[in-house]
């Protein structure tokens, strides 16, 4: 079916819902690397007035990518809630997008699986960054695993202590830095440098060690490949969380080595350990605009698109965390701070309309035309709109993955603007702990490093 619209006299012809959706979105340089993207400011709008004119119900019509071709379709469609996407389903993506400015946070929580991604990404691509922060902050999404995370009023931090040769005593150390700064609750999670099974398995013990020593109210994670975390959960590791990296389409996950089904394997696995104290939320999923692309998997669909597929992905596992690193993957697909600002916040609207607990890796790699100050107000932006988590990263550069994020300083500083505080639970330990009420070390956690190398 195709689409028109004209504007200042010329008439644009849209072939497809994929071409109306790729040429309706915001520019960025991935966009245009894949040939999609409006050919000018004017086409641009033409796509973005045809796609608010566009009814919802549209998109269980048409999809992206056939069905027949793609699992993640498969997924999305046959797990489509036709009762809760009935409140909605008389709406155009414009009426939508004043509907979900309008909604009381129980409204939109009621649709949540009556949404696909792509209906998702369509409303985003015609809102404002005011639009996306003021619907986000209103979208609540609570998990628990030794923790509660999510609450209003709450923004946790990944303790993120990675190492360039996987040392324990700098991983240590780094993880004593961030837990002194109020960082943890969201996870403390480490990129292994090796995806050894000896050395992951290592790395889990010395977190085990930490996390049982200070009876810290948390959860860690080695960010090693999903077959690798099913090795190490086979030999008896201390495994909380299960990661992987996701994408939007059935060809960029095999790019990264899995499917759904391997995925249910590890979620299975995970669980059957019962290592969580107040809830079974044992999935953690990172994903990134621009990855399909990168993959050769996109299939001519933009790439905020693709991202929001993703999420259709994730929210079949019910994970306690995912994760845009929207930044991470290079000026190639953001080009700028710009850029970089409106997808975090795109990728974080979405996430959480969808019903996911989402959080951003506020982060740009040092060849991409950003800046600390663009990761400030990108920052402040997501804290406003209700960001479930964000990194804490020692002086804000990972020294192993070799980009810029955010520093333990950074959260409490948008924790201190915004009055927020960590997961409950979290929040109580620190207090016990004497974390917070002075400069020196508190005594509990004075001897951290001792045996941990």
């Amino acid at each position: 079916m195709a689409f028109r619209h004209t504007v200042a006299g010329t008439r644009y012809v849209f072939d497809d819902l994929r071409t109306l959706l790729a040429r309706a979105s915001p520019f960025r340089s991935g966009d245009a690397l894949a040939g999609v993207a409006a050919s000018s400011a004017a086409e641009r709008v033409a796509a973005q007035r045809a796609l608010a004119d566009l009814p919802l119900a549209h998109f269980l019509n048409e999809a992206v990518i056939p069905y027949e071709a793609d699992e993640v379709t498969r997924l999305i469609l046959d797990g489509h809630d036709r009762a809760a996407f009935a409140p909605i389903a008389h709406l155009t993506v414009g009426g939508f997008r004043d509907w979900l400015l309008a909604a009381p946070p129980e409204a939109l929580a009621s649709i949540r699986a009556g949404l696909t991604p792509e209906m998702a990404a369509a409303v985003s691509k015609i809102m404002r960054v005011a639009d996306l922060v003021s619907v986000a902050a209103k979208c609540r999404v609570v998990t628990r695993f030794r923790n509660t995370i999510g609450l209003p009023g709450t923004l946790s931090i990944r303790l993120q202590p990675n190492h360039p040769t996987d040392d324990p005593r700098g991983v240590a150390a780094a993880v004593l830095d961030g837990l002194l700064l109020g960082a943890g609750d969201a996870v403390i999670g480490v990129n292994p440098a090796t995806d050894s099974v000896e050395q992951v398995r290592a790395l889990l013990d010395m977190l085990e060690a930490v996390r049982t020593r200070f009876d810290i109210p948390t959860q860690s994670c080695v960010l090693c490949h999903v077959t690798t975390s099913l090795r190490v959960m086979e030999r008896g590791a201390p495994v909380d969380l299960v990661f992987q990296s996701i994408g939007g389409t059935e060809g960029v996950n095999r790019s990264f080595g899995v499917d759904l089904a391997v995925l249910r394997e590890a979620r299975a696995a995970a669980r059957a350990l019962k290592r969580g104290s107040l809830g079974d939320n044992v999935m953690y999923f990172e994903t990134g605009q621009g990855s399909a692309l990168s993959a050769e998997a996109h299939h001519g669909v933009d790439q905020q698109t693709l991202e929001a597929r993703a999420y259709a992905v994730a929210r079949a596992f019910d994970p306690l965390l995912v994760n845009s690193v929207v930044g991470f993957i290079g000026p190639e697909y953001l080009f700028d701070g710009k850029q970089i600002m409106r997808a975090g916040l795109e990728d974080h609207f979405c996430g959480k309309l969808l019903g996911l607990p989402m959080g951003v890796d506020v982060c740009y790699t040092n060849h991409a035309e950003a800046d600390q100050d663009d990761m400030d107000a990108l920052l402040i932006n997501l804290a406003v709109a209700g960001v479930t988590y964000i990194m804490g990263v020692p002086g804000a550069d990972d020294v192993m993955l070799a980009y810029q994020s955010t520093s333990f300083h950074d959260g409490l500083t948008a924790r201190a603007l915004l009055g927020k505080t960590p997961a409950p639970e979290f929040a109580a330990w620190m207090a016990r702990m004497g974390i917070g009420e002075g400069e020196a070390i508190p005594e509990g956690l004075a001897p951290a490093l001792i045996g941990l190398g």
